[in-house]
Order: structure tokens, then sequence, then C-alpha cells
């Protein structure tokens, strides 16, 4: 054999690595790339305009708050223009716009109106633990309870299943809020066993000690159990559609005549029921920095949807597009994941980038 016929190592791996970028699937995610950034552009915007074409005067309302009974017009005047040239509002709408988009790449969402001279971004970064430590726990354990109720209705059928699913139907159709407000009464109000609201005691000092801990526990119950209740019902009834939709699927059927072990094809039925589960546990965690808004106001909990309902009432700009910005970061991010998990699992949709390929 002619020794110039052998291709070499780098030939090989320049083939490699041609065959890898022009693979139909790598195609797919650059497409979502490209309109995801498109829409985060767009989403930022509005972030950005929305809340400044409120009516009001924010500014008026921290001179109030700072010169209170100081009677002199021109010293409050003074202090007026300070604060405007110092937020930069006596600039044009759009330089304010080109102004903000350079600060958020370099971190800075600004000074809070309500709560100056905090910045915002430690505004949020103190409000979104207590989010994500009411919403992650919810999600994933109700993500597990609700899909193996729906598993064994679906399965075992009979009295399960009259149990099952009318309660799931019955806690699926309450809203969250709703939720809220009956525990808030029955457990709270009436029976008196948790707390009514807040984050903890507010005789408690925060840190790593036994008494916060409990305090932050005894707090994050009623919450936790209206978000978790009422996901647990919807997961249960996708779950139970799902797997009674494989059940009487035709592969079933022929797998059970060719005599395939009924273990064996329970396995491949519920791995397809979970597809759409898994869409919704991803859905629901990228929205988990948005899901507990309502329920957060309703037990005045020190997240991010409490932190947002008052830059809301105080016409904070800054604070309302920071919070408003890490929601919608959040849930693009968690679609995008979304459309990324299902490339490499979905069969279906293999097949669709491989015909476009």
């Amino acid at each position: 054999m002619d020794v110039t016929q052998i291709p070499s190592t780098s030939e090989d791996a320049g083939k490699k690595r041609k065959a890898l970028f022009s693979s139909p699937y790598l195609a797919f995610v650059s497409r979502k790339v490209f309109w995801y950034f498109i829409t985060l552009i767009v989403a930022v915007a509005l972030n950005f305009f929305l809340p400044r074409l409120m009516p009001g005067d924010p500014v008026s309302v921290i001179v109030s708050q700072m010169l209170e009974g100081v009677t002199d017009g021109g010293i409050r005047q003074r202090v007026y223009q300070s604060f405007i040239e110092e937020f930069g509002l006596d600039q044009p709408l759009w330089r304010q716009f080109i102004a903000y988009i350079g600060n958020v790449f370099r971190g800075d969402l600004g000074t809070s109106f309500g709560h100056y001279p905090r910045p915002v971004i430690d505004l949020i970064r103190t409000s979104l633990p207590w989010t994500i430590g009411l919403m992650l726990p919810a999600i994933v354990v109700g993500w597990i309870i609700g899909n193996t109720l729906g598993a064994i209705a679906a399965y075992r059928r009979g009295v399960l299943d009259n149990v099952i699913y009318p309660v799931s139907l019955f806690l699926n159709s309450i809203p969250y809020f709703a939720m809220a407000v009956i525990l808030l009464h029955l457990l709270a109000v009436a029976a008196g066993w948790f707390p009514s609201g807040g984050g903890y005691d507010w005789m408690v000092r925060p840190g790593w000690n036994i008494a916060f801990i409990q305090s932050v526990i005894r707090h994050h119950t009623l919450p936790f159990l209206s978000l978790l209740v009422v996901f647990v019902g919807g997961q249960a009834i996708g779950m139970r559609s799902m797997a009674i939709y494989e059940l009487n699927a035709d592969y079933v059927l022929y797998s059970r005549l060719m005599g395939i072990k009924n273990r064996r094809i329970v396995k491949y039925v519920f791995r397809n029921a979970m597809l759409p589960q898994i869409t919704g546990l991803v859905l629901a965690l990228g929205l988990m920095v948005v899901g507990a808004l309502v329920t957060e106001i309703v037990f005045n909990y020190p997240g991010l949807g409490t932190r947002m309902f008052q830059a809301i009432r105080q016409q904070d700009y800054p604070l309302v597009t920071g919070t408003t910005l890490i929601i919608t970061v959040a849930v693009l991010a968690g679609n995008f994941a979304l459309d990324l998990l299902y490339g490499l699992i979905d069969p279906r949709v293999k097949a669709a980038h491989q015909e476009e390929g």
C-alpha cells in the first residue's frame, strides 16, 4: 500500500471535528441559541421600559422620606435634583437603556429607590435563597410523590385509581394562592399550629443555630405544603393519563403476544410515559424563582415574590427591573435546557434532526 494513501492522525482528527460541527443536533442547538438570544434581548428591553412607563415619581417619595419635616423648598429641590442625576433620570430613556445594558454585563443592577442606598443585587441575593429553598423541595418532592401515585393508579386501577384520581383532580384544580389562603386560615389562624407569616420569628437572631433553624422550618411549612399539595395533584394526573395511554398502545399488545415478560413491558411503558413528566419537571425548575410569587405574598415570606411586590408598590424601577430580569433568565434557561434534553432523549426529535441534516 502506498504510504501517501494512509490518512494521517491530524487528518482523522480534522474529519471528526468537521463531522461533529456539521451534525444535525449541533445545527439544532445553534438555532436554539440564536432564537433564545433574540428572545433575551427583547425581554430585557421590555423589563427596562415597562416599569418606567408607570405613572408616578419615585424620587419625590425618597426625598419626602429623607427630608421629613424640612420645609425649605430650595433644599428639597437641590436634594431632588441630586437624586435625579445620581439615578440618571435626567438622561433620555434610550441613553438610560444603553447605560443599563452596560451595567448588567458588569453585574450591576443599579441602586434601589425604596431601599436607598442598597444595591439591587444585594436585595436579590438576600431574597433568592428563600425562594429557592421554598420551591426546590416542593417541586422535587411533589414530582416524586405525584408520579408515583399516578403510576400506581394507572397500573393497579380498581380501588386505588378510584381514590387517587378524583383526589388528584380536586387538588390540581385549586390555585396555589387559594391553597395558601386555605392553609393559612385553617392551620395558622384557626388552629394556631403554625405562624401566619414571615420567614422566622423576629426575636430570633439569624445564623446557624438551633433556634433560628427551627423557626425557619416552622415558617417554611405552610408555604411549602400549599405548593406541594397542588403540585402532587397535577403530576399524578399527568402521569396517570400518559401511563394509561402507553399501556393501551399497539406496541404493548404486540409485545405481550410475542411473549415478552410483563416486567420488561412495564419498564418501557413508564419510561415513555415519563417524557412529558420530565418536561414538567424541567419547566418547573426553570420557573422556580417565579412559581411562588403569590404564595410568598400571602405568607409575607421574605422571598423574591414579596420583594418584587414591595418594589412595584414603591415604584422602585431598578428593583422591579432586576427581579424581572432574574425571572426572565431563569425561565429562558429552563426552556433552553428542556429543548436540549429532549433533543437527546426523545427518538422522535433525533429523527427530525437527521431528516433536516
